[in-house]
């Protein structure tokens, strides 16, 4: 494999998560950066499903409108 070296900013918290994943898988920061660009370029449409599963429950406060003043015919 060929690489280029790149440099980049990251917040202080994807650093931190980068840092333990790659710890825990045994890999170096370049790899975890590497397979989520990988990810990122293969997924151009994200699937609706896994988008409303990682959203679901997100506002525990929200209210539903009653259905009783639609009409139905």
């Amino acid at each position: 494999m060929s690489a280029t070296r790149t440099q980049v900013y990251l917040t202080d918290e994807q650093r931190q998560r980068i840092d333990a994943l790659a710890k825990a898988e045994g890999v170096t920061m370049a790899e975890i950066v590497r397979r989520a660009l990988d990810a990122y370029f293969t997924n151009k449409d994200p699937d609706p499903e896994l988008a409303l599963a990682a959203t679901f429950g997100a506002e525990p406060d929200a209210s539903v409108p009653s259905r009783d003043e639609w009409e139905r015919g």
